[in-house]
């Protein structure tokens, strides 16, 4: 059973405060206290409690008006409610859920049905926590990762094989290696003089299974971009400057991380916006830009 969670039971009749606050505590809640409405949105100011037990019949603001309104507050909107009322009818229960509310509960109620609502709702409450949690840490990695993925980078095994690799440097590797294959060896020109690529190692001192490599050009290569005053998009100019160096659609798929068929429509898009038919058609009018001075990557 979740412990020190913090319950705010909101409810105008005395009687029914007393059963749920001996209930909740010898189940080692800490319990809340409001009379009203009113009261209970004051208190939501200053605490956000963990769960809230909310009567509907309250004199003034009822039920379904104060969930509304702190279902209207971004900072209370993710509060589980649980609704009280002594009116059994499935109009009332349907209202209730529209006002918010995650569950119901008839009055006279029963204790043990109670703590298990309330046990339930606040364990999922937890876990959707967690899930959060989770996801910002993940969305917080991969803003810091993403911050690397301008840059050419490459992790290898000792021997040689490429366990990641940035889009940059995939781009790189396959316009300066003709023996590049994709995620697999390092290719072996890579290692040769001629290749227009400077190369940064880094390993960490003690081990040698695992490499990073940081590559650079050393001369200016043709500048994808230079393509778009065809008339293209960005993604459909940076396909198109596949095309010119030879590369397959499936290729050209892996290497900017899109499907084959999504490849295969721009290819399609290009063709009609250039007014060819043939891919090598294509390739003649992307290299006579890219050609000219001035497109190159500086």
């Amino acid at each position: 059973m979740p412990a020190n969670a913090t319950i705010l039971v909101v409810d105008d009749t005395p009687a029914n405060i007393g059963v749920l606050l001996e209930a909740l505590e010898n189940a080692t809640y800490e319990v809340l206290v409001a009379e009203s409405g009113q009261s209970a949105l004051a208190q939501l100011e200053h605490i956000t409690p963990d769960l809230i037990l909310l009567d509907v019949m309250m004199p003034g603001m009822d039920g379904f008006e104060a969930c509304a309104r702190l279902k209207a507050r971004s900072s209370w909107r993710q509060i589980p409610v649980i609704f009280m009322t002594a009116l059994d009818e499935p109009v009332q229960k349907v209202r209730a859920f529209e006002a918010g509310a995650v569950d119901y509960i008839v009055k006279p109620f029963f204790e043990q049905e109670v703590l298990a609502r309330v046990k339930t709702h606040i364990e999922l409450m937890r876990l959707r926590r967690n899930l959060e949690d989770e996801l910002n840490l993940r969305i917080d990695a991969e803003n810091q990762l993403a911050k690397s993925l301008d840059r050419a980078v490459l992790i290898t095994d000792r021997a040689g094989e490429i366990i990641f690799t940035t889009r940059l440097a995939e781009s790189l590797l396959h316009r300066h290696c003709d023996d590049y294959q994709v995620a697999g060896q390092l290719p072996a020109s890579l290692h040769q003089a001629g290749h227009g690529l400077s190369i940064r190692r880094f390993n960490e001192s003690g081990r040698d299974d695992l490499h990073f490599l940081v590559l650079e050009e050393t001369s200016p290569s043709p500048n994808p971009s230079a393509l778009m005053p065809l008339g293209l998009t960005p993604r459909e100019a940076e396909v198109l400057f596949w095309v010119a160096q030879g590369k397959s659609n499936p290729d050209i798929a892996t290497i900017i991380g899109a499907a084959v068929r999504t490849v295969h429509k721009h290819v399609e898009n290009v063709f009609r916006k250039l007014g060819c038919e043939t891919r090598a058609a294509a390739a003649v009018t992307a290299q006579s830009v890219l050609q000219q001075p001035g497109n190159h990557w500086e």
